[in-house]
């Protein structure tokens, strides 16, 4: 069994972290904390028996549960901003 602990942001809709240990808050980042505001448990996911998540690679999330002990998902409305910005970030100064 692969439980994960699933955080919704009381201050940016749609912004969840995925923690490996339920009580791993205190553990994360301070930017991400400051994010979440006053985080609401929303759901307890078994891992090992799911296939796929709605909104998320299940592979990628495992392996950030694994390597880092938790994952964001991002709302999907600025998503594509933080892509962007990563992109134009990667491109060669002219």
């Amino acid at each position: 069994m692969i439980l994960c602990y699933v955080y919704r942001s009381s201050v940016k809709d749609g912004l969840y972290v995925y923690l490996s240990d339920e009580d791993g808050l205190n553990d994360l980042p301070a930017p991400v904390l400051k994010q979440l505001g006053d985080p609401e448990l929303a759901m307890t996911l078994n891992l090992a028996t799911r296939a796929s998540l709605g909104h998320e690679d299940i592979a990628v999330v495992r392996k950030n549960l694994e390597t880092k002990g938790f994952h964001i998902q991002m709302p999907k409305s600025i998503e594509h901003l933080v892509e962007k910005a990563a992109h134009e970030a990667s491109k060669p100064s002219q």
